[in-house]
């Protein structure tokens, strides 16, 4: 039996607006969740359109299918991570969309470890068919290393400590790495809970390498005249998406003169990022730190 979680997409409004999906359009959605944000891309397309969607997490993907199994349109569903994406052999698309936030089931579903406020086994992958989980990941690596994961990860301060805390004894449910942060951090522990488990989820799911091999093949999917949208969640994300977005869309410098050699292939649809509004922070508070930019593939650029 497949369990329908509650899903709100976070700013679905604006990423119709910017995104502006047409009747007819293939779009490749790269972070399906439970088919929020693709429940409406589908409507837009209509039945001359094509949804492929990717999901890390099997149990998503699942109940995606069901939910969107009702609309018309083609539908292709993969198990996949988008780091992957350059050896799917997907085709050229008009919308490439990534909602790089946790789904519904992750936080919802204590089972899944992403929770620090109810005990249950430490795993925090978003895919358990391949990896670590975090309980062997923690008694695998190095104490530099970790050392190096909070820090980066959680931007925690004594990161060394903690460290040290968590390589000490059996690091097996959600409660055993509580335990270690208020051992460490005392009174001020609730305060850093929250990047504690953000950083060991990065770690174990390389999320910001998967991210990097996103940002570099997925624009070259696009079809000319396509679009490619980012949702980010905090500033190690969308420092790597605003920096290579920058990057595509700047165009080419001769070395002698800093002349323009050419128009970059891409161009911004957003200046700056956007963010949800007072009203659906509101009515979502998960959407708070949501931040969306998205640029667009020239028409004169190769497809």
């Amino acid at each position: 039996m497949v369990v329908v979680f509650k899903h709100t997409p976070v700013l679905l409004d604006e990423v119709v607006t910017l995104i502006d999906p047409k009747e007819g359009e293939t779009v490749l959605d790269v972070t399906l969740g439970l088919g929020g944000h693709a429940e409406t891309l589908l409507k837009k397309i209509g039945a001359r359109g094509v949804l492929i969607g990717l999901d890390a997490d099997a149990k998503n993907l699942a109940q995606a299918q069901v939910r969107l199994s009702v609309l018309p349109g083609r539908k292709e569903f993969r198990h996949a991570n988008f780091r992957d994406l350059a050896q799917l052999d997907l085709p050229k698309v008009d919308i490439l969309f990534a909602d790089l936030g946790l789904s519904s089931p992750h936080v919802d579903e204590p089972g899944r470890g992403f929770t620090f406020r109810e005990d249950a086994p430490l795993d925090l992958r978003f895919d358990r068919s391949r990896g670590l989980s975090a309980v062997l990941w923690l008694q695998r690596i190095s104490l530099d290393d970790l050392t190096r994961a909070l820090r980066e990860f959680g931007e925690l301060k004594d990161a060394r400590r903690l460290a040290r805390k968590l390589k000490e004894g059996e690091m097996n449910t959600t409660f055993s790495i509580v335990r270690a942060v208020e051992a460490v951090f005392g009174w001020k522990a609730p305060s850093v809970m929250a990047q504690v488990f953000q950083a060991l989820r990065i770690a174990v799911n390389d999320e910001l390498g998967a991210l990097d091999a996103l940002l570099s093949s997925g624009p070259t999917l696009l079809k000319s005249g396509g679009r490619m949208g980012v949702i980010s969640y905090h500033s190690l994300e969308d420092r790597r998406v605003k920096q290579a977005f920058r990057v595509l869309t700047t165009a080419p410098k001769h070395a002698d003169t800093g002349q323009d050699l050419h128009p970059a292939d891409y161009s911004p649809l957003t200046r700056k990022a956007v963010v949800p509004s007072d009203e659906e922070q509101h009515r979502n508070p998960r959407s708070r730190s949501a931040k969306l930019r998205v640029i667009m593939r020239r028409t004169s650029a190769l497809s």
